[in-house]
């Protein structure tokens, strides 16, 4: 199979589809790919790496689509990518359809497969092709909130791991899923009071067991999240309804209640935020301001450390490309269920119902 790793060109999105030895593992199975020039510059790796690999390095973006058969990238395509999709494409990627209706009629009317790595589901429920940048985007959730709870981006001037004698600052993490977890965890190492919310009381009893006691759990309700926002001091949105919309937690009313320079950061952004407030931003300008409250939606947050998250993608992505790259995707999906459950467009059709609700479409009519 041809298969093409172009260069990302979101904005700052500085990961990769694919590290050199991913291409290595490929081109040992007898496969063509090309790689786009300087795709791998922002995490690290250089031309020559994927050439020693066995990659064909291609000039042009558009090179590289009309080259492939599969696309591997890291973010959906965006506006200037959707003419270069062609129906004999397989796209696996991130696509997080449910936030973005342009993305997903563009998609529709490409006629593309359509895989994407967020719906990828195990037997277990679990997402082992979102659970790598989950894991990444919680932890950055707290080092990202951390310095903007600093006076001079308009924070309240908290640290969070306070100092003797100063209590520590107070986190609240909404969701004690993979995000929610590696927030929390993040936050008790720097010493702050850490309060984590969820309605699955199996994940809180979990949390309970392996947290430390300045971890504290409280089932998620509107009226415990109103109660808890008025006293902490950075607010970590880490809810997720697998390929759909998230859930509005946090509505505009509530930002009154907190306390001026509070800091939310919304790691649901890529499917719409659990915020109401929440608009995605970038790397370049990664904040705003509502009610003297600071918002954090940075839509790629993995992106700004591309070479643990491009590593982090690639050892949990590579398996499913080889098989999808042996066998086509359609006996590759036949034979693996969890991969099948990736599936999102399928030659013009919405075959994941989670992406026609979203914009209250009949699956059928599409």
């Amino acid at each position: 199979m041809q298969i093409g790793i172009p260069k990302e060109i979101k904005n700052n999105e500085n990961r990769v589809g694919m590290t050199p030895a991913g291409v290595f593992e490929l081109t040992k199975n007898k496969h063509v790919v090309y790689v786009q020039k300087e795709a791998g510059f922002g995490s690290g790796f250089s031309d020559l790496d994927y050439i020693d690999a066995g990659a064909i390095v291609l000039d042009t973006i558009e090179e590289v689509y009309a080259s492939s058969d599969m696309i591997v990238k890291v973010k959906e395509p965006i506006e200037q990518e959707y003419p270069l999709i062609q129906s004999h494409h397989v796209v696996f990627t991130y696509f997080h359809f449910a936030s973005s209706e342009p993305l997903t009629k563009a998609m529709l009317k490409s006629k593309a497969v359509c895989i994407a790595y967020e719906t990828v589901e195990d037997k277990d429920g679990s997402l082992p092709l979102l659970t790598p940048m989950s894991e990444v985007a919680g932890r950055m959730a707290i080092q990202q909130g951390a310095k903007y709870l600093e006076k001079p981006i308009k924070g309240r001037g908290v640290l969070l791991g306070g100092v003797p004698g100063v209590p520590p600052g107070r986190v609240l993490v909404l969701g004690a899923g993979v995000v929610g977890i590696q927030a929390a965890k993040m936050a008790a190492g720097l010493g702050a009071h850490v309060t984590i919310m969820d309605i699955n009381m199996k994940q809180l009893r979990y949390v309970n067991d392996v947290m430390p006691s300045h971890v504290v759990t409280e089932f998620s309700s509107e009226y415990n999240i109103r109660k808890r926002i008025k006293d902490h001091d950075l607010i970590v949105g880490g809810v997720l309804l697998k390929g759909a919309k998230a859930p509005k937690l946090i509505s505009r009313d509530m930002l009154k209640d907190m306390r001026p320079g509070t800091v939310l950061v919304d790691v649901a952004v890529d499917q719409g935020g659990c915020m109401e407030t929440t608009k995605a931003t970038t790397h370049e300008n990664p904040t705003y301001i509502i009610d003297d409250v600071v918002h954090y939606c940075v839509a790629n947050m993995p992106g700004a450390v591309p070479y643990t998250s491009t590593l982090a993608l690639t050892n949990v992505t590579l398996p499913y490309v080889i098989r999808l790259a042996n066998q086509g995707w359609e006996k590759a999906c036949e034979k693996d269920p969890t991969l099948a459950k990736g599936l999102n467009i399928v030659n013009g059709k919405i075959v994941y119902e989670e992406i026609a609700e979203a914009f209250n479409w009949s699956v059928d009519a599409i």
